[in-house]
């Protein structure tokens, strides 16, 4: 039985926002395809969105997007197509997800990667290039030339690189910060080139909008498997969006009373608390040239692993 209260909530949620199809589908591809095999039949995926608004000829129009874009494949089985994420577009979504799911903001240890850009061997269009892919991950831009990032992630720095053709081009250091932490100074720097009030300001609209929906949940006997699926993924997207514009710096640098961390306890709390039933839900929808979706990869058990229930009831 469906929650009228989520139900309203749902309409006025996609009322109120302007969901772009091809980023919905991504979430649904990186959320709940992926740890399924991540191969899914064209028709019962166009079924699964259309809750979420999507019509069939804008599911279409964007898995052949992405298709061209190398995120999927697809084959063709009698007049059924079937689409498959590409090695390419898991490699995407674990490099984007990862953020999601774990925090990633361990202890720091004063620790910073610096990239210099400001050489001669890289020319002006591949500078712009990379500069534009380091402050996507999160880099701060420190001085003319000089991005940093004080707990960035090794790989993905190294991915980027490659990607953009600048690893033989550019100087990249490993340093060190000396005295304390969270010296005034620093806290200072991180103002400067992070713009750490809007996205806390991002993180605050979040948890307006999902706490109602946590405490519904919450309080519910019994949750409708389309909904749950509804609401998992509404959830997701809109976390996505603001993690992905967030720097993820250590706490050490960020204010004390920081948004993001209650709105990640929010979201792990409404993520757990939907999981069976919304993976019931893609089960008994999906299908796959071989039948029903294949059972889920033990990670997805995994995923958000640092709250406790404690953390969650104080939060919501």
């Amino acid at each position: 039985m469906k929650n009228r209260f989520i139900r309203q909530w749902m309409d006025a949620f996609l009322a109120e926002h302007t969901l772009r199809a091809n980023s919905l589908i991504i979430t649904v591809l990186g959320d709940a395809v992926a740890p399924r095999g991540g191969t899914v039949w064209l028709g019962s995926f166009i079924k699964l969105l259309e809750p979420l608004g999507l019509n069939s000829r804008l599911v279409r129009t964007s898995v052949f997007r992405l298709s061209r874009e190398k995120w999927l494949v697809s084959e063709q089985i009698g007049r059924r197509s079937y689409y498959s994420l590409t090695a390419t577009g898991r490699r995407r979504f674990e490099h984007a997800y990862r953020r999601i799911y774990d925090d990633p903001r361990q202890q720091w240890d004063g620790g910073w990667q610096v990239v210099l850009t400001a050489v001669s061997t890289l020319p002006p269009t591949q500078r712009d290039v990379l500069r534009r892919e380091l402050l996507w991950e999160g880099f701060g831009h420190i001085a003319p030339g000089v991005l940093a990032h004080p707990c960035a992630d090794e790989e993905s720095l190294l991915d980027i690189l490659q990607n953009t053709g600048t690893h033989d081009k550019v100087v990249v250091i490993l340093g060190r910060s000396l005295g304390a932490l969270s010296s005034r100074p620093l806290q200072e720097l991180v103002r400067e080139c992070w713009n750490l009030d809007a996205i806390a300001e991002d993180y605050k609209r979040f948890s307006d909008c999902f706490r109602p929906v946590a405490r519904a949940i919450r309080s519910s006997r019994e949750l409708d498997p389309e909904q749950a699926f509804c609401v998992r993924t509404l959830l997701i997207h809109e976390f996505r969006r603001v993690q992905l514009r967030d720097p993820q710096l250590p706490k050490q640098l960020l204010p004390n009373d920081w948004p993001g961390d209650i709105a990640r306890k929010i979201c792990s709390d409404i993520y757990r608390l939907t999981r069976s039933p919304a993976e019931q839900h893609l089960t008994d929808l999906l299908e796959t040239a071989n039948g029903p979706l294949p059972e889920a990869a033990p990670y997805l058990q995994l995923r958000f692993p640092d709250l406790t229930v404690k953390d969650i009831e104080e939060t919501v």
